[in-house]
Parts: C-alpha cells; sequence; structure tokens
C-alpha cells in the first residue's frame, strides 16, 4: 500500500515565508509543538498566534509576505481583499479535505498552487467503513445489545444464515478517494463489490475488482450500500426513497460522505418499517436535533461526525502538510495537487 503522505520531501533550498491559517483549537489540535517545528525546518513561520481573521492589522501585516499558507479548518475565504493584502502568495497546503470554504475564484485565476489532504483524511473514513461493514454483517452491534438484555449466549448453532460476511455484497457509491480507499482495503475478505459511479468505465472498475451497476442494481443487489458521493447539487438527495425501498430486507445504509445526499425523510420512514438498517456518521443537519425521530429507530446507529481524522489521525495531516511543503520549496511541485478543472467532482 502506497503511503498516505508519500516520500519524504527533499530539504528545501530555501525556507519560503509561511504562516499558519485557521480555527485556532484546528492549529492546537492538528498542530503540537512537534509537528510545528517539523514544519518550521521547511518553512519560516510567521510567529502564532494562526491567522484567524485577515481584517486584522496583524493578520494584514503577516499577508503582505507571505508566500505560502498552510491552511485548515476554520480559515477565512482567500477572496480578491485577502490576495491584494498578500502579493506574494504563490501555494496554499491545505490540512483538511475539501477546499471550498476558502479557495476562491481570485486563487485558482492568480495561478496559486493549491494541496489538499483530502488523501490523508480519506483513509480513517475508509477503515471506519470496513469496521462497520463487517460489524453490520455479523449483526454485532444489535445481537451485544440483546445479549445484555437476556443475559445468556444464543445457540450459535441457529444463527439465521444471513448473518455473516462470507459472500455478502458490498456495493460502494462513488469512486471517490474515500470510496478507492474502501475498495482497496476490502480486498482480502470474501465480500462481492459492486460499484456505480457514472464517471467510471467498466475498464477501470474491473482494473479496482469491482463490478459496475447501475445506481438501481446497486441498491437492490446489495447486502451494505456504502455512500461515499461528494454533495454536489447534483447530488443532494441522491439516496431517494425509491432506492431506499427497493434495498433487500435487513440490508444496511452506511453514510460517511453528506447527509444531504441522502433523502433523510424517507430514509427515517423506511426505517420505521424495519426492513433495513442504518449506520450513519452523518446526518442533515451535521448535529440531529435532539427530536428528530431518527433517534428513536433502534436499527440506526448514529455516530457523531467520527470517521474522519480525530484524535492521534491529526498526525497523518500534519505530516502530509510539512511534505508537501517542503516539495514546493524544493520546486518538486505537490504530491497532493487540487486541479480546478476537478472542483465540479470534489466535495
Amino acid at each position: 500500500m502506497t503511503p498516505t503522505t508519500g516520500p519524504a520531501a527533499p530539504a528545501p533550498v530555501r525556507r519560503p515565508r509561511a504562516a499558519l491559517a485557521m480555527g485556532r483549537d484546528a492549529a492546537a489540535a492538528v498542530f503540537p509543538p512537534e509537528s510545528l517545528a517539523a514544519l518550521g525546518e521547511v518553512c519560516a513561520l510567521t510567529p502564532p498566534p494562526v491567522l484567524d481573521d485577515f481584517t486584522t492589522d496583524r493578520a494584514r501585516a503577516a499577508l503582505a509576505d507571505v508566500e505560502l499558507l498552510v491552511t485548515g479548518w476554520g480559515c477565512p475565504p482567500l477572496d480578491a481583499d485577502v490576495l491584494a493584502a498578500a502579493p506574494a502568495l504563490r501555494a496554499v497546503v491545505h490540512t483538511a479535505g475539501s477546499v471550498r470554504g476558502h479557495v476562491t475564484e481570485a486563487c485558482w485565476e492568480r495561478g496559486i498552487d493549491i494541496s489538499s489532504a483530502a488523501a490523508a483524511n480519506a483513509l480513517p473514513v475508509a477503515e471506519y467503513t470496513v469496521a462497520m461493514i463487517l460489524l453490520s454483517g455479523k449483526r454485532a452491534l444489535e445481537r451485544a445489545r440483546d445479549y445484555r438484555t437476556v443475559r445468556r449466549r444464543e445457540n450459535p448453532l441457529r444463527t439465521p444464515p444471513h448473518v455473516g460476511n462470507y459472500g455478502r455484497t458490498v456495493g460502494i457509491l462513488s469512486a471517490s478517494m474515500t470510496g478507492r480507499r474502501v475498495i482497496e482495503l476490502l480486498r482480502p475478505y470474501g465480500l462481492r463489490v459492486l460499484l456505480y459511479d457514472p464517471y467510471v468505465s467498466a475498464a477501470d472498475a474491473g482494473a479496482l475488482g469491482v463490478r459496475r451497476v447501475g445506481i438501481g442494481e446497486l441498491f437492490a443487489l446489495s447486502d451494505t450500500v456504502s455512500v461515499h458521493t461528494p454533495l454536489l447539487p447534483a447530488t443532494r438527495g441522491l439516496v431517494s426513497r425509491e432506492l431506499l425501498t427497493s434495498m433487500r430486507p435487513d440490508a444496511v445504509l452506511i453514510n460517511t460522505s453528506r447527509g444531504a445526499v441522502v433523502d433523510q425523510d424517507a430514509l427515517t420512514d423506511v426505517l420505521r418499517l424495519d426492513r433495513i438498517r442504518a449506520v450513519l456518521d452523518v446526518t442533515d443537519p451535521d448535529e440531529l436535533p435532539a427530536a428528530h425521530p431518527l433517534w428513536e429507530c433502534g436499527n440506526a446507529l448514529i455516530t457523531p461526525h467520527l470517521a474522519g481524522s480525530q484524535g492521534n489521525e491529526w498526525r497523518r495531516l500534519a505530516e502530509l502538510a510539512v511534505g508537501e511543503a517542503g516539495r514546493w520549496a524544493a520546486g518538486d511541485g505537490f504530491a497532493h495537487p487540487v486541479r480546478p478543472e476537478r472542483l465540479a467532482f470534489l466535495a
């Protein structure tokens, strides 16, 4: 497996002037002292605190000669006014996935080089997804709950034949960066993997080791459907009532993408019928209201958007950022560039 961060970056000829631009909580989480020191070896960092408001006098003074911004969650938009205050800015290294929140059209017009840590963040999401696929196949969470209630073991020889993971069919909705990592991590298991992605050819799907199908087939044939579609105008509500009602009895919907990709009202109705199960790390809105009926669905496992990088996994984001800054400073370009022509397909 190729390491997320790629080969170690060569030592730069000189250290470009750089600053952290993100929320202060994000900076403290992603760049503890040892990570900040590593970044300082490849960049000439402006003194802290981080830039979380580009309108202050201190921020404007820092922007005046900065060449590279290391951004993260909470970075304000890099609009034309900000870029006018940063005439030397030539590169942005983002320590999270999507750059839509802060990279504006003005950045592309100037030709600023953009890098994203989406590849690093995709791995923990894929790991969470694979864990949930396997646990749901064994009905582990439901059986643990029942075991806690009755306090005695069931007869394993009476386990229903649909329980287990051997030969189960997993449907991957979209060969996004995370979707591809899930496919990769599923290879050691005895599963059949289907893929729906209108931008992937049958030959490309074969190279991934999966079978390309239509979206209707994906939902009708899969024991588990895992959603990895970015939220775009065309994908809002993509997982429709029709698709949800077509799922096999006891099938599982896993969503680690964005809540609005799924018709949540329809999903709630289908779950209330107790035909399918769901694992939801994302909802619409992100923090589900306390009175929302999804909370009352015993066949829905709702987790608090924890699949992405957290805790010690933030180190991976910092390592990628250090590597990307070092490569750019050495003139080698980014290993994980964001291309403007791909924005229509990115979250």
